[in-house]
């Protein structure tokens, strides 16, 4: 696990009069996404060094789904502020929370990411379709268990060497964006019959489209982005999935891989070429903002940050369109509560 501490005090935590929580720490405390934490974590540092006589953040990489997890399970000091995130809400995930006393929460999308393919910079440089990966990274293309072990046997076109795809695990928001972005549309090109199936059979529309294999083709890397890329360096034949901010951090050692013929760069993802784009969030608790010190000027620090020539931009995040920004800058300013009707 990424854990991120400046400075931090294991003093005691402080007592707040506040209805809404029973007792304030001296610090922040962000769970979530290995995505968003480099972010974060910036921001973080700028909060910090802006204010000395506080008390750093502490910025946590569990993952999105581990992370939602913490976020939903309570209101008080024993429980994360707030939530870096790589994908939106469930409304399930919204309703744990709601019946855990996490009642008024934000959301406030911080930027764009694109989950981006990359090998080493000596790799054999493959184009992929979204069915070629399909292929190769399923766990039942077209309703069979995945026996391709070379990528010549998903693409003839491909050289005859071992597939391997080094990537997020199942809890991870990178993943579920990597299956909803990347591995359905990939099916839905293969399989013909895959849209009609979705509508008659759910079950098994899953089984064919969104589970990933388990076997040697596809690595389990965890949460740390930072591994994979270490990996691809050592291994030039394997294609590693992560966030685009990690390949634009490492391109004197990578190499992107392009997808449906357009390579992962800040224009093709922003503009939605490269077809993984996704939008990242922030998910704060309102009944923290009051008893936990410091919270609304972090707030106010990750809007200051995030316009097309701020740090976030130069770390590797795509800067929101602007009516994004002015929408979740006016979310942070009045404290306007995430209405559940928008999630699914």
């Amino acid at each position: 696990m990424l854990r991120f501490v400046a400075f931090v005090s294991l003093g005691a935590l402080a007592l707040a009069a506040c209805s809404d929580s029973r007792a304030a720490r001296e610090e922040i405390r962000v769970v979530g996404s290995s995505t968003v934490y480099p972010f974060t974590t910036t921001v973080a540092e700028q909060f910090n060094n802006a204010r000395p006589d506080m008390k750093s953040p502490v910025i946590e990489s569990t993952g999105t789904g581990a992370g939602i997890k913490q976020f939903c399970a309570g209101v008080g000091p024993q429980f994360p502020d707030m939530l870096n995130a790589s994908r939106r809400l469930h409304r399930s995930e919204y309703d744990d929370c709601q019946a855990n006393g996490v009642r008024e929460i934000l959301e406030v999308q911080v930027g764009i990411d694109g989950i981006a393919l990359a090998e080493s910079r000596s790799g054999p440089g493959l184009s992929f379709t979204v069915a070629d990966i399909y292929r190769a990274v399923a766990a039942n293309p077209g309703g069979k268990p995945n026996t391709a072990r070379l990528w010549s046997q998903v693409n003839p076109s491909f050289p005859a060497i071992p597939i391997q795809v080094l990537g997020p695990p199942s809890t991870s928001g990178t993943r579920d964006a990597f299956v909803e972005l990347i591995l359905e549309p990939g099916c839905k090109a293969a399989v013909p019959e895959a849209e009609a199936l979705k509508k008659s059979d759910e079950e098994a529309y899953d089984m064919m489209c969104t589970r990933v294999r388990n076997d040697a083709a596809y690595v389990d890397k965890g949460e740390n982005d930072n591994l994979i890329v270490q990996n691809l360096v050592t291994n030039p034949n394997a294609i590693g999935i992560f966030g685009f901010s990690y390949l634009e951090e490492n391109m004197g050692r990578l190499k992107g891989s392009t997808l449906n013929g357009v390579a992962p760069t800040y224009e093709t993802i922003a503009s939605g070429a490269y077809p993984s784009a996704r939008p990242l969030y922030l998910y704060v608790k309102k009944q923290h903002i009051r008893p936990i010190p410091g919270m609304q000027a972090f707030l106010d620090d990750y809007v200051a940050a995030w316009g097309p020539d701020g740090p976030l931009v130069r770390k590797g995040m795509i800067a929101a369109p602007r009516e994004v920004r002015q929408r979740s800058a006016e979310i942070v300013k009045r404290g306007i509560a995430l209405d559940p009707a928008v999630l699914k």
